[in-house]
């Protein structure tokens, strides 16, 4: 890929990139997407790759908007924690004389990032339907809007020199919220070796913009990783590298689902190991409801449940997730199936002690992770495979289609080729929830004889 055709002094930080670039180059061939940095030659794990000093990342310290940002940092609060970052990008976006117009301006129309945000509804509701997907970019966008409108917009107003609503308006805001969701970095927080219980405390860093090492793009099975110090970022490769080889990063422990919602792109089923579908917590208790007879049986159902969101192990918009191996919400899992197949007395002592019961520790949950596996799930007790196998019943019924059908579009000749870019990553994501749906019924069947 040919950087820096703008010429002149403002082409200078983006062409001093390549020259951090010894053994990599940036190419539109041989890559998964639409560019992509391939190995020059081989590559030794533990090469750092290229390293990027902090003063040539993009957030609001580094924006001629900075010192604003920081009078107005208590007009800037949200759930999202991104306005300041997103003012930046917006003046520097527009601006141009801004020291990162040759950076800003690889993204010439940030639509051809495709998250699902920028497809139709009835698009996201044709194509994901099931996938938990639609609904999570009709909370985006409901988000978005209140952010702008309550939040940014205010602010811009208070500041003509910088801002201009005319220009920088919602579409523009929510184009550089889905830029940030796909190549901005957040830095891990520190004491990350502190217990549990402090997590929920910590205040996550804001993203970043970090040039170059945005330019990777992810597998789950990466051979390059960013890594933080003081003074810079340096890529660095996690094995050996041959030369021709794609460098990849890691986005994290991500889902074709989470991939696709946040990055407009997915895996190519089955490579994507990360894969994970979700069983909402609301169709394990319809699926004890049904199991119910009479109105005491409902009624003591109707108890346990109570007692679980109490609890909090059970929520109204919760789910229980599977990935490719079986649960990985074990606890909240099984708590939920043993209570929900308590005896009326077994309950009774149950909430006599408050819904505590002695455990070994990590015995325990070794125990639970054993018996909520693939492996272990065909010895669970009868009634608790009935509830799961009911409950994932009904998560495969909301899909648009059924598993055969998509497997046919993938396995036929020609189908796939037949297919736009948005219908086979919608493929992507559908089959690989729906592998792990099948598996989790076909573990949890239980025999007629």
């Amino acid at each position: 890929m040919e950087i820096g055709t703008h010429g002149g002094e403002e082409d200078e930080p983006l062409q001093s990139f390549l020259l951090w670039c010894d053994k990599v180059y940036l190419s539109k061939e041989g890559t998964v997407a639409e560019y992509g940095m391939l190995a020059k030659s081989d590559i030794e794990q533990g090469h750092v790759l290229f390293s990027i000093p902090r003063n040539a990342l993009l957030h609001q310290g580094t924006s001629k908007t900075k010192k604003v940002l920081e009078q107005g940092k208590g007009r800037l609060e949200s759930s999202s924690g991104w306005v300041p970052l997103l003012l930046a990008l917006m003046y520097e976006y527009t601006c141009a004389e801004s020291h990162w117009k040759p950076y800003l301006s690889l993204w010439p129309d940030f639509r051809k990032l495709d998250h699902p945000m920028f497809w139709s509804k009835e698009e996201r509701e044709q194509l994901l339907k099931g996938t938990g997907i639609p609904e999570a970019v009709d909370t985006d966008l409901t988000n978005i809007q209140k952010e702008y409108n309550e939040t940014a917009l205010p602010f811009m107003r208070s500041h003509p020199e910088l801002w201009d609503p005319k220009r920088h308006t919602l579409e523009l805001y929510q184009s550089l919220v889905a830029f940030v969701m796909a190549y901005s970095f957040q830095e891990p927080v520190e004491n990350e070796e502190e217990e549990e219980e402090d997590d929920d405390d910590e205040v996550p860093n804001p993203p970043m913009m970090v040039p170059m090492a945005d330019m990777l793009n992810h597998v789950c099975s990466h051979n390059a990783n960013l890594e933080y110090t003081p003074d810079c970022l340096k890529m660095v490769a996690v094995r050996q590298i041959r030369k021709g080889e794609e460098i990849f990063n890691t986005y994290g422990q991500m889902a074709n689902w989470q991939l696709l919602h946040m990055y407009g792109f997915a895996e190519p089923f089955p490579t994507n190991s990360n894969d994970t579908a979700d069983v909402q917590m609301s169709a394990v208790y319809k699926a004890a409801v049904q199991e119910k007879q009479g109105e005491a049986e409902q009624r003591l159902l109707e108890e346990k449940w109570k007692m679980l969101c109490e609890m909090e192990t059970v929520g109204e918009k919760g789910a229980f997730v599977f990935g490719k191996d079986g649960s990985l919400t074990d606890t909240e899992l099984y708590t939920t199936l043993k209570v929900l197949s308590m005896s009326k007395e077994e309950f009774k002592e149950f909430q006599a002690n408050e819904g505590w019961e002695e455990d070994d520790g990590d015995e325990e949950d070794s125990k639970m992770t054993q018996a909520l596996s693939f492996e272990g799930l065909p010895t669970l007790p009868p009634e608790w495979k009935r509830l799961l196998h009911v409950a994932a019943g009904f998560t495969m019924n909301q899909y648009s289609e059924d598993l055969d059908s998509d497997r046919r579009l993938l396995e036929e000749p020609g189908a796939l080729a037949k297919l736009s870019p948005r219908e086979r990553r919608a493929l992507h994501v559908r089959l690989g929830q729906k592998s792990i749906l099948h598996r989790l019924q076909q573990l949890t069947q239980c025999s007629t004889a």
